[in-house]
């Protein structure tokens, strides 16, 4: 009879046990973020998503706790995101195309979500798998391109400067389609590239030297280390625009990443609390906004539009 008691209390106690597992699983989730690096609109985007998937988890009386990471480099992405599914971790958020890209490859399963990435389609080479979606800090490179012209006065035969770094794919992107828009109207395009943040201030000086203006694309080497740049194009008096806003450019055509985040954060959530499949959500974008640095277009003689 007491072996039978003991069964029975045995039994009980792992179901209980069982249940207990299962209501904590059910009530914490686990998100892992893989930014690639330390800048100001990638950390805007980061504490966007945290914010809003936060509220949306303590709406609903769940718990939501984030494993931050922060690679550093592209090629250490995969070594973060590794780590995330070893501990298989409910969902991934991917800040910039690196990171994305690391996730995309380590697995077909936990949801996949990118942010502060350009272009998608591009990324994957038309087939985005189908567990990643995200948003995207894409601009509207006409707008931008017809600015920079209205603004600055360009010409025929002024040459525009484009700074990116070669190991950002989605730059190479941003500089093709405001090479052509840019050409539509005669003025001369040169890329000036490099792939070490060893490189950036001798090519920056090299461009500074030889165009009128520069353009610099939704680059996160760049945003990274724009103080050298904006320092060199600065003496040169040379006007910087960029898709990312920021302190060294004149003016700007961009989206607020951290909104950018925070929309990230709520697709998050839709995943996490109602069952949705990324492969059933679009890719989301955000209006950009027209912004001027009244302080530096006063020193380069930049008159600001009034409206």
């Amino acid at each position: 009879m007491k072996k039978i008691v003991s069964l029975i209390l045995a039994v009980m106690l792992l179901a209980l046990s069982l249940s207990l597992t299962g209501c904590g699983k059910d009530d914490v989730y686990n998100v892992g973020i893989c930014q690639l690096m330390v800048h100001e609109s990638l950390d805007k985007a980061t504490q966007g998503f945290i914010d809003a998937l936060s509220a949306k988890m303590k709406d609903a009386g769940k718990e939501v706790k984030f494993d931050m990471q922060v690679a550093g480099e592209a090629n250490l992405c995969t070594t973060v995101i590794n780590a995330f599914t070893a501990k298989k971790v409910d969902l991934i958020m991917a800040n910039a195309t690196p990171a994305l890209l690391a996730a995309a490859n380590a697995t077909t399963k936990i949801p996949v979500l990118g942010t502060s990435v350009t272009d998608y389609a591009d990324t994957f080479a038309g087939k985005i798998p189908a567990n990643v979606t995200g948003t995207s800090d894409a601009v509207p490179f006409k707008e931008q391109a017809q600015m920079m012209i209205d603004t600055l006065g360009l010409a025929a035969g002024d040459q525009v400067g484009v700074l990116y770094c070669t190991n950002e794919s989605n730059s190479l992107i941003q500089y093709e389609a405001v090479k052509a828009l840019f050409e539509e109207k005669g003025i001369v395009v040169k890329a000036y590239t490099f792939s070490e943040t060893t490189e950036l201030q001798a090519v920056t000086t090299a461009m500074a030297s030889e165009c009128k203006a520069v353009y610099v694309p939704s680059d996160n080497t760049v945003a990274a280390n724009d103080a050298i740049v904006g320092t060199i194009c600065q003496e040169k008096n040379v006007p910087i625009y960029t898709s990312y806003g920021g302190n060294v450019c004149y003016a700007a055509l961009a989206i607020d990443y951290y909104q950018l985040g925070f929309e990230t954060g709520n697709m998050a959530a839709e995943i996490l609390l109602n069952g949705k499949k990324p492969v059933d959500m679009a890719v989301k974008t955000l209006t950009p906004t027209v912004a001027y640095n009244n302080e530096l277009c006063a020193k380069l003689g930049i008159a600001v539009p009034q409206n």
